[in-house]
């Protein structure tokens, strides 16, 4: 026992009630995060310097009773990090320069941690910061979902062109998916050095994939990070975040080699129970907005979920990210639904 209930549960250890963080909970429905922003001139900015981020990190634990912190930062400061030109658009979320199959070779692994250091910086502070039972959580952008904005530039609701440039281009497409398994470890690796507890893997992107694309594009490249960065940090906690991988639950998780699996607000609580292994944590995975709506649909949802994983491990979260018009007085009423019944 570590004194960290959520990080107890990752190692899989069943609580008397399931610990609560929330994706995203560090944003914009908070209006302390919105006035934060402002003293940034852009949102990587933000991400890049260590006092704003530890205090919109905070933010959400001075609110409410969370059992974690989660760093502040994006998963696109990985390709930002190897050169490719990153921006954010009001409205229109990241911009990136895309790649081609002859300028991934331009890309820099080798200035990609120096580039990193303040968001190492910012998981030191909230290190010194956070009371002894709060887990710190880090976190990196899964290659195939980073891959899918460096390629097609922007999201997409159906990954296309980084799909076609899979297939199209193969041997570009693995040299660049080399270079960002590898770039994740050591940025994995230094985090847990930095301080962090547990680290999410965000496989955002992993629906749109038939079995044999999933096998090479997220579990392969999954598997190696895990791999990779228990070779230098033995037993290191890890969180899988498979967004939409459907059927393909168990075997990422047994091939994986992930501590605990995330589960999207689509996954059927049924499916997941029965399909999963009864000792393998999981995460989830209360859809957004029913949180937006809240009252009793609210609280009967969380009640299903939670009994539907009562038998094993489980952090309670949403099945995606916190939505910026969520009322502040439901996720009041969310956490102590979790923590009080």
């Amino acid at each position: 026992m570590t004194g960290k209930p959520l990080l107890d549960t990752v190692l899989g250890q069943r609580q008397a009630r399931p610990p609560i963080w929330i994706m995203r909970q560090a944003g914009r429905y908070l209006p302390e995060y919105r006035q934060t922003r402002i003293k940034a001139k852009s949102f990587l900015e933000l991400c890049y310097n260590p006092e704003l981020a530890i205090e919109v990190s905070l933010q959400p634990l001075r609110r409410f009773d969370l059992d974690a912190a989660i760093m502040f930062s994006d998963i696109l400061v990985i390709p930002d990090a190897l050169g490719q030109k990153v921006r954010f658009e009001q409205g229109e979320g990241p911009i990136l320069d895309p790649v081609d199959q002859t300028s991934i070779a331009s890309l820099q692994p080798e200035r990609a941690l120096d580039h990193l250091a303040p968001v190492l910086e910012t998981l030191k502070g909230l290190k010194a910061a956070l009371a002894p039972e709060k887990t710190l959580i880090g976190f990196c952008g899964s290659p195939w979902t980073v891959a899918t904005y460096m390629i097609g530039g922007r999201g997409s609701t159906d990954q296309a062109a980084a799909r076609l440039f899979a297939v199209r281009y193969p041997e570009a497409f693995a040299q660049l998916m080399d270079i960002l398994v590898q770039t994740s470890i050591d940025y994995l690796v230094a985090q847990f050095a930095a301080g962090a507890d547990v680290v999410q893997l965000f496989e955002s992107w992993a629906l749109n994939l038939d079995d044999a694309a999933f096998d090479e594009r997220v579990i392969e490249p999954n598997r190696r990070i895990v791999e990779g960065v228990r070779a230098r940090v033995p037993n290191a906690p890890i969180i899988g975040f498979p967004r939409g991988a459907a059927g393909n639950l168990a075997r990422y998780a047994a091939a994986t080699g992930v501590n605990a699996l995330g589960l999207d607000y689509a996954t059927p609580l049924d499916f997941a129970s029965k399909q999963l292994p009864k000792d393998l944590p999981v995460q989830g995975n209360l859809d957004p907005l029913r949180l937006v709506v809240g009252g009793a649909q609210m609280d009967a949802r969380v009640d299903r979920i939670i009994d539907a994983f009562s038998d094993r491990p489980h952090i309670f979260n949403l099945g995606h990210g916190i939505v910026p018009e969520t009322p502040i007085e439901h996720v009041a009423q969310l956490i102590d639904r979790v923590k009080n019944g």
